[in-house]
């Protein structure tokens, strides 16, 4: 198949373009490379430096080379900032989003694989694994940003006939086992690559936000994904849309976690064990959006998929991050 993989140059994006590749699609990558680098994109992928805003850039790529199915991972995704810069998120996560839509119907792509978040959820029950069917109800711009993208999406299954695969991600971290490919994105807020930073030495210390959560050990706690597992997920997901190529607007949405989670004061415990490193970790309050626990019910994409993760492990996603800060010198 010929892929287009809007955000191709990102953290998961860049996984995804080189596991395609591996598997012999085609690929191109659309990505403005203003969060992105040149250098996570696979050599044998094509890369169409541009944004999505740009409406007639995107039509152009469509109109020059035979598309078969999208993945769409470009988007703007720190909380904090979607909670100062709305507008932003909006303008970026929807119009954006909207130009590619408008270009698969024109030149009729009917496969289109989204990646959302568990943003989409919001604060729901302390103790309960969330599902596909729990209420969203996201609490910062960022979630409601991605979620307000699922609604397009199954507008356009009515409208035209698209079928999509939605996969809300719960805490991505890590980095391949190969050490080629990691998270290198400047000033992150994700707590793993936090930590793995702090440990390397690229950062002199860390926050912790919120110590009074209703949790056990009162931090809060995620359920953390190794990225190469959930890239995993997406390959399976083009091949789902495949063996479905013939119904006519379908929209499948699925959880893509490990069913359990971690708090951050466990995590920071684990990359002090990984890296052998004391971390120098300050206590900061609760910030604005953030909720006391997030943990997915993943049984769907299990049973529909036969999704089976192999690096389930709390250690190694703190190892390979930790490996990745080490090697690199970004």
């Amino acid at each position: 198949m010929h892929v287009l993989v809007s955000g191709g140059a990102g953290y998961i994006g860049s996984f995804a373009v080189r596991e395609l590749i591996r598997q012999g699609h085609l690929v191109t990558v659309i990505d403005d490379l203003s969060t992105g680098f040149l250098q996570a994109v696979d050599p044998k992928a094509e890369l169409c430096v541009g944004n999505l805003l740009d409406g007639l850039f995107v039509q152009q790529v469509f109109q020059k080379r035979p598309i078969d199915q999208v993945m769409h991972f470009a988007a703007r995704v720190s909380v904090p900032e979607s909670i100062f810069q709305p507008l932003k998120y909006y303008e970026n996560n929807l119009l954006g989003g909207i130009h590619l839509l408008r270009a698969c119907q024109k030149f009729a792509v009917s496969k289109f694989v989204f990646s959302s978040t568990a943003a989409v959820y919001g604060v729901l029950g302390p103790t309960a694994p969330l599902n596909e069917f729990s209420t969203t109800l996201p609490t910062n711009p960022y979630g409601t940003s991605k979620l307000f993208f699922e609604k397009i999406l199954l507008d356009a299954q009515k409208a035209w006939g698209l079928n999509t695969v939605i996969l809300r991600y719960f805490n991505v971290a890590g980095a391949s086992l190969d050490l080629q490919l990691g998270q290198r994105t400047a000033n992150a807020t994700h707590l793993i690559k936090v930590a793995a930073e702090t440990a390397a030495g690229k950062r002199p210390e860390m926050e912790i936000f919120g110590t009074d959560y209703p949790t056990p050990d009162g931090s809060a706690v995620r359920d953390y994904i190794h990225v190469e597992d959930l890239v995993s997920a997406h390959l399976q997901a083009l091949t789902f849309l495949e063996e479905h190529q013939n119904h006519k607007g379908m929209t499948e949405i699925f959880n893509c976690g490990y069913g359990r989670g971690h708090s951050v004061l466990e995590v920071v415990a684990m990359m002090e064990k990984v890296s052998q490193q004391k971390l120098k970790v300050h206590n900061k309050p609760r910030r604005v959006g953030d909720v006391s626990l997030v943990v997915a019910d993943n049984q769907k994409i299990k049973m529909q998929f036969n999704w089976v993760p192999k690096l389930d492990d709390l250690a190694t996603i703190c190892k390979t991050a930790y490996l990745w800060e080490k090697k690199s010198q970004v």
